[in-house]
C-alpha cells in the first residue's frame, strides 16, 4: 500500500476505533495487493488496524502456504477471496481444502459477492447462495458476505438467517439507498440486523459518509405508510463488538463502546 494510499485512508478511518484492511490476489485478473503490504500498514497503527491475507484458492497450494505464512510470520487475522474476481466456484473442492485450513486457525473469510466492476469478472461465481454449501460443510467457520451480497441481498439475508456464522458487511449498499432500505428492513423483519456489520469500501465511500446514510436510510418513507427500521438497529450496526462476533482479538488500544468498521 502506498504512502499516499495509506495517508487517505488512514485519515477516512478516523470515525471508527477499529478498521479491517485487507489484501488481494488474483492469478486471473494479475492482480495484487500484497500482504506484505497490509501487514507493514497495519503495524504502523497497532490497535487500531486489522489485517486480512488475501488469498486466490484457484491456486490451492499457493493459498495455503499464504495462510501459514499470514499466521506464522505476518500476524494477519483473517482472509479475502473473491471466487468471481479469481475464476473459482465457491465450494471448488480444492478451494474447500483452504477453507478448511481457516477453520481450523480460527480464521474468518471474508468473501467478496456481488457487485464486482470488472468486465473479466464471472458473475456466475459471485452468487452469495453459492456460498451456503461453504456454510453447510464448515458451520465454525465464520464466513462474511460483502457488500451484503448486491445484486442478491435478498439471498444473503436468507444466508444470514440459515447460518449461525454467516455475515454480511454494509459497504456499497447504500449507494442505492432504496436497495439498502429493502435489504436492511428485510434483514430487521427476519431478526437479524446483529449480523450486519458496518464497512465504508473505502476508497469507494468513507466511514463518515456511510454513518450518516445508514442513520438516514428511513427518511426514504417518511410520510408514507411504509415501514421504518428501528434506530437502533441501524446504531446496532455502526457501534457493535463486531471483532468479537468474529472471533478476532481486540486490540489492546481500541476501546470498546464505539463503532467498529468491519471493512474499510
Amino acid at each position: 500500500m502506498g504512502g499516499h494510499d495509506a495517508s487517505h485512508h488512514w485519515a477516512a478511518a478516523q470515525p471508527v476505533d477499529v478498521t479491517i484492511v485487507h489484501g488481494f490476489k488474483s492469478r486471473y485478473l494479475d492482480a495484487e495487493i500484497p500482504n506484505e503490504s497490509v501487514a507493514a500498514y497495519v503495524a504502523e497503527h497497532p490497535g487500531r488496524l486489522i489485517g486480512f491475507a488475501g488469498i486466490d484458492p484457484a491456486e490451492p497450494n499457493e493459498a495455503r502456504e499464504d495462510i501459514a505464512r499470514a499466521t506464522a510470520e505476518l500476524v494477519l487475522s483473517g482472509l479475502a477471496v473473491a471466487p468471481a474476481a479469481q475464476d473459482f466456484h465457491p465450494s471448488d473442492t480444492h478451494a474447500m481444502v483452504v477453507y478448511a485450513d481457516a477453520a481450523k486457525l480460527k480464521l474468518p473469510i471474508l468473501f467478496h459477492s456481488g457487485v464486482h466492476v470488472s468486465a473479466a469478472t464471472k458473475l456466475e461465481y459471485a452468487n452469495p447462495v453459492l456460498i451456503d454449501e461453504v456454510a453447510r460443510d464448515l458451520p465454525d467457520l465464520k464466513i462474511i458476505i460483502a457488500h451484503v451480497g448486491g445484486p442478491w441481498t435478498a439471498a444473503t439475508i436468507t444466508m444470514l438467517a440459515k447460518h449461525r456464522n454467516v455475515f454480511a458487511e454494509i459497504s456499497w449498499l447504500l449507494d442505492n439507498p432504496w436497495e439498502a432500505y429493502q435489504a436492511l428492513l428485510s434483514a430487521y423483519q427476519l431478526g437479524v440486523t446483529e449480523k450486519l456489520l458496518f464497512g465504508s469500501g473505502f476508497p469507494h465511500a468513507s466511514a463518515s459518509y456511510c454513518i450518516e446514510e445508514l442513520y438516514g436510510i428511513s427518511h426514504l418513507v417518511h410520510g408514507t405508510n411504509l415501514p421504518i427500521i428501528p434506530r437502533e438497529h441501524l446504531r446496532g450496526i455502526v457501534e457493535r463488538d463486531a471483532l468479537s462476533m468474529l472471533g478476532i482479538t481486540r486490540p489492546a488500544a481500541a476501546p470498546v463502546d464505539q463503532a467498529t468498521s468491519t471493512r474499510q
